[in-house]
């Protein structure tokens, strides 16, 4: 099996692909507005099953996004952690309640309060990467370009981001083949080295990655360059899709969605669901 790149297209046959990036661009936007500004543990659980069954209709697996999933879940881990370490009493004040579950040592004590706090950033991270992750998975680079200037993206900064997305499968392709090179000459990169020794062997992969990026950037500045690209105000786009009913019917959803989490969220006047009370 071919190995899938990591935070690129993949093409499945699934109800998510057959939009238009217009509308995943606006579903993306509308969601990560409605998971950031609530702290509402209801409606977060109410968006992540959401979450959970676009997934599922989309048809790409987890496998397909393992990585970033993985390094996601590092840098959650380590949120968690900072914030509990400059600021362990910060849901007892939001919450205004204190149900102590043991002590730690001096003032790192583990309460209620504090690990409902976190459960509550946890999901919204949870409602979002996701929900991220599919966009770019599910969302032709092209067509992503397209959805932007849709919206009034400049089609300059659209196509930057068109040939950022389509580069990185090129270069997680080269790093695989330089690192292939180095090892066959002698070069070894596995786990039985040192951590020191395997940092300074992996010089002789980057150094020929950032030559070898450079070189095609260059390339494809001169293409563009030479097709008078910037020349004009607009342009048209050919992968550019006309909006469906079931295009409309996702802005509808997401846009229910929204409004539903803003009227929930502030109806006593606190972002936050107090439990404790």
């Amino acid at each position: 099996m071919a190995k899938v790149a990591i935070l690129s297209y993949i093409k499945r046959k699934s109800p998510v692909h057959e939009l238009t990036g217009t509308t995943k661009l606006i579903f993306f936007i509308a969601w990560s507005i409605a998971a950031m500004v609530t702290y509402d543990t209801r409606v977060l659980l109410c968006m992540l099953v959401i979450s959970v069954v676009v997934f599922r209709i989309s048809r790409i697996r987890i496998r397909d996004i393992s990585v970033v999933l993985g390094l996601a879940a590092v840098f959650l881990l380590l949120n968690n952690l900072f914030v509990y370490l400059f600021a362990p009493e910060y849901g007892v004040e939001l919450y205004e309640s204190r149900t102590v579950l043991f002590t730690i040592a001096g003032p790192y004590t583990v309460t209620l309060q504090q690990l409902f706090y976190h459960l509550n950033m946890t999901m919204k991270v949870i409602c979002v990467v996701p929900v991220a992750l599919l966009f770019i998975a599910c969302t032709d680079p092209s067509e992503f370009a397209a959805s932007l200037a849709s919206i009034g993206v400049s089609y300059r900064i659209g196509y930057s981001v068109s040939l950022a997305l389509r580069y990185i499968p090129d270069v997680q392709r080269e790093y695989h083949n330089i690192s292939q090179a180095q090892q066959a000459r002698g070069i070894d990169l596995s786990g039985k080295d040192k951590l020191f020794t395997r940092m300074k062997n992996s010089v002789a992969i980057l150094l020929p990655l950032i030559l070898s990026s450079l070189n095609r950037i260059e390339t494809v500045s001169n293409a563009m360059e030479l097709r008078g690209f910037g020349k004009n105000k607009k342009r048209t786009w050919y992968a550019r899709r006309k909006m469906r009913k079931n295009d409309w019917l996702v802005i509808g959803f997401v846009a229910a969605v929204l409004l539903i989490d803003l009227v929930v969220t502030f109806w006593d006047g606190s972002r936050y669901y107090n439990p404790f009370v």
